[in-house]
């Protein structure tokens, strides 16, 4: 199954909406790490659950997190949530929304936050 990531660097890529079947991909393709940024219900009763995905990603051996952030705004705390969990997690790490924007936006927001906190 092909894997729809885009690299912003070497800790770190983004994803558009992920659902179970793509963790093992995803471990397949060297990410140690996923992190959801998508709420659940958020596109509807055919969204893939955080729980399901969660599962799937530890089955294929991922470390795995849920910071999930709205789509038009993430505040100061988000960025400083996402900026933790690139701190704590094994790299790569492959974060995914509805379209990949908001995690994208969500890391440089991090990255301003980790910035800031040293």
């Amino acid at each position: 199954m092909d894997l729809p990531a885009f690299r912003l660097n070497a800790d770190i890529a983004t994803a558009p909406q992920l659902g179970p079947e793509h963790m093992a991909a995803a471990a397949a393709a060297g990410f140690r790490s996923v992190i959801n940024n998508r709420p659940d219900g958020e596109g509807g009763p055919h969204q893939p659950s955080n729980a399901a995905v969660e599962a799937a990603a530890r089955a294929a051996g991922l470390e795995y997190a849920y910071l999930p952030v709205a789509g038009g705004y993430q505040s100061p705390e988000e960025a400083q949530a996402m900026a933790a969990l690139m701190e704590r997690l094994p790299k790569p790490v492959l974060a995914f929304c509805r379209s990949g924007s908001r995690s994208g936006r969500l890391y440089a927001l991090s990255l301003a936050a980790a910035r800031d906190a040293h």
